[in-house]
């Protein structure tokens, strides 16, 4: 059973700040970079903390990686922030040559994913991050749900040697995990069992997936609902026993059909037992201004929305 306040939301950016700030107060050799949006990302908390330990590389996303890449080979564990369109479009070249291909110590982190970035549009709306990453040798990719699973995430990548790409909103959060929650990098997340279908999400928009859980319920439907923070590499296993339970699969993300979670499901799915896979999510396209709420309708990613390709599908 859910157990969900949506009313009280928390800022999963802040938490990001907050727990490096945590994490550089343990180890010394944890340094964060960022492209000129401290505030935005909350890496701001870290600079005002660990000054010597901070570095503003200005609107050079590419300098920063490389920057963060040769840090990294002298030991030193860095951060690197910024938005995720930045992050990982404008950094591509970069992250395969100095990241990935020689597997360097360096965690990315992109926030302001998805088309909740809102109303800075389609520009600034990273709708195509995960593809790019999850495509990278050594690459691990995660998207955290809520603070809770933000902070865990954020000290697993700080121990974890090799590249990693976190992937954090600009909107506020609901807390989706209780306090007793304890992030697995090898495990997906049961949070509801059902027989009918499975809905798996992650990210900011797991929460639309929790409210179309419930009203799914108000149809008779028991949706079994598969939280996956770590996309890549994925929990095979979960998803493999789940779709065998329902043989229908529902993947919602804030994310382009192509080459993201619903792909990484599918790719799963084809090899290993196939299923019928329905992607949610914009539909090989590029966003556009509006508010969060408006752009989540937009696109059918709300719970109505699922609700209605849920029982379209049955």
């Amino acid at each position: 059973m859910l157990t969900i306040n949506y009313e009280t939301k928390k800022s999963i950016r802040e938490a990001f700040g907050k727990k490096l700030v945590e994490l550089g107060n343990k180890n010394p050799n944890i340094v964060v970079f960022d492209a000129d949006l401290s505030c935005s990302t909350q890496t701001k908390l870290f600079a005002k903390e660990f000054p010597n330990r901070f570095f503003n590389t200005g609107i050079a996303e590419q300098n920063m990686i490389a920057t963060a890449a040769g840090i990294a080979l002298t030991g030193k564990i860095p951060f690197a922030a910024t938005f995720a369109v930045f992050a990982t479009g404008r950094t591509y070249d970069q992250i395969r040559a100095s990241v990935c291909y020689q597997n360097t110590n360096v965690k990315i982190i992109g926030t302001h994913g998805g088309i909740t970035v809102g109303e800075d549009g389609a520009t600034h709306q990273a709708l195509e991050d995960i593809s790019l990453m999850r495509s990278l040798p050594n690459m691990t990719v995660m998207v955290p749900a809520d603070c809770n699973e933000c902070e865990q995430i954020i000290e697993y990548a700080a121990l974890h040697d090799g590249p990693v790409y976190i992937r954090l909103s600009r909107n506020n959060l609901p807390d989706i995990y209780n306090i007793n929650y304890k992030f697995n990098p090898t495990k997906a997340v049961l949070l509801n069992e059902g027989n009918d279908v499975t809905i798996i999400s992650n990210g900011d928009i797991l929460a639309e997936a929790c409210k179309a859980v419930e009203s799914l319920k108000e149809h008779n439907i028991n949706a079994e609902l598969i939280s996956v923070p770590v996309v890549k590499p994925i929990d095979k296993t979960t998803i493999i026993n789940s779709a065998k339970k329902t043989n229908l699969v529902i993947t919602v993300e804030n994310h382009s059909v192509i080459g993201g979670l619903g792909s990484a499901v599918c790719e799963l799915l084809a090899e290993s037992y196939p299923t019928k896979v329905v992607r949610v999510g914009t539909k090989d396209c590029f966003g556009q201004s509006g508010s969060p709420t408006e752009l989540i309708k937009h696109y059918e990613l709300d719970a109505e929305s699922i609700v209605k390709k849920v029982i379209e599908n049955l």
